[in-house]
């Protein structure tokens, strides 16, 4: 039986995407793919309003999140830390053997502008990395406000994980001055995993140029050479980019502004429940995320045994990640669900909760 996925990534994948997948197979050195990647390029700085370089990986977000770090920290790195995928980048970092320092926000608490601005006055750094959207927690960091900070500092190269928001809301890369956005696929686009999207400023491939010991299956250089050709530097998952060109056709069929407005309806929609049901949220409410609800087990529900009953009735549920296990659950609203796809959800948690 199929469960169908509530879980913060992967989630549910529409059938024509999966039909996409099965397109018949090219090669990537023809020039048919060459079309196809210019085709998904050219959709993707559209909806990321950027001109920047716009890069396809074969890996997931990590893989790519690695090699901007081989990439881009030349002297010393800025890790801001406020959950288990942001922890786990400072580490990362320091084991691609980098020079860095964790800023950390107690789990549960945004990143604020205020401890990027005060990290980078001490001029140590010349790169930063920061997740947008710790998944973790379902704390969504002031982007906008934390990207004005930035601007005061143009030596200090920016890299922003938008793995779990690229596409819920508008994020304008250009706009905010983002050196390195990096995004996986399995989460608010709604493809299969196994594919990684990330820009390249100027700045950053300038500064990539100057760092020694990049590697090769993410140097930022061979990309930025590969792709004036419209390619990859290594064999790129063929299937999943028909899917990406597939999907974002769909995406713009619907329209942005009314992706970013489903998004933030299902976000009410579920955030109304967690506080009916008497449940609290991990985060503060003016740092939930648009794309998963994190809520306290404050009534201390059995989410183990919750879990259970609900993947034997076909509904796959997230009962906390990490430390927070147990103590939190998460829902997520993000994708090409819609409201009634949460509503069959939650209408199914009620009848769950009732019979234990």
């Amino acid at each position: 039986m199929h469960k169908k996925l509530f879980i913060p990534g992967p989630v549910e994948i529409a059938p024509e995407i999966l039909a996409a997948m099965a397109t018949p197979m090219i090669g990537h050195r023809m020039p048919e793919y060459a079309q196809l990647h210019k085709r998904v390029k050219e959709k993707l700085k559209k909806l990321m309003f950027t001109e920047a370089r716009v890069f396809l990986a074969t890996s997931s977000a990590f893989g790519v999140m690695e090699g901007a770090v081989r990439n881009l920290v030349a002297k010393r790195c800025a890790n801001f830390c406020n959950g288990a995928f942001s922890d786990k980048w400072h580490d990362v970092t320091k084991r691609c053997g980098k020079e860095a320092d964790a800023f950390k926000a107690d789990w549960g608490k945004p990143i604020t502008a205020e401890m990027v601005d005060q990290a980078l006055a001490t001029g140590k750094y010349d790169a930063m990395t920061l997740i947008h959207n710790e998944t973790s927690t379902g704390v969504m960091s002031p982007l906008p406000e934390i990207a004005a900070v930035l601007a005061k500092y143009p030596d200090v190269v920016s890299i922003i994980d938008t793995v779990s928001s690229m596409s819920a809301l508008k994020i304008p890369v250009d706009e905010l001055g983002i050196d390195c956005c990096i995004f996986g696929v399995q989460k608010a686009f709604a493809l299969p995993p196994g594919l990684a999207v990330f820009t390249a400023s100027e700045k950053a491939l300038n500064r990539a140029k100057t760092v020694e010991g990049r590697g090769y299956y993410f140097d930022f250089i061979e990309f930025a050479t590969n792709d004036d050709k419209d390619n990859t530097p290594s064999t790129p998952c063929i299937s999943q980019i028909y899917a990406m060109d597939c999907q974002l056709d769909r995406i713009f069929a619907e329209g942005l502004e009314q992706r970013w407005a489903r998004h933030k309806e299902m976000a009410t929609l579920v955030r109304n429940w967690v506080s009916d049901r008497g449940y609290a949220f991990f985060p503060g409410e003016e740092y939930l995320s648009m794309t998963l609800t994190c809520a306290r087990n404050t009534k201390g529900t059995d989410l183990a045994g919750l879990k259970k009953r609900l993947a034997a009735v076909g509904y796959a549920f997230d009962d906390g990640y990490g430390k927070i296990k147990g103590e939190t659950f998460r829902i997520a609203h993000m994708g090409d669900m819609r409201l009634s796809d949460l509503k069959e959800l939650l209408a199914e948690i009620d009848r769950q909760l009732a019979e234990m």
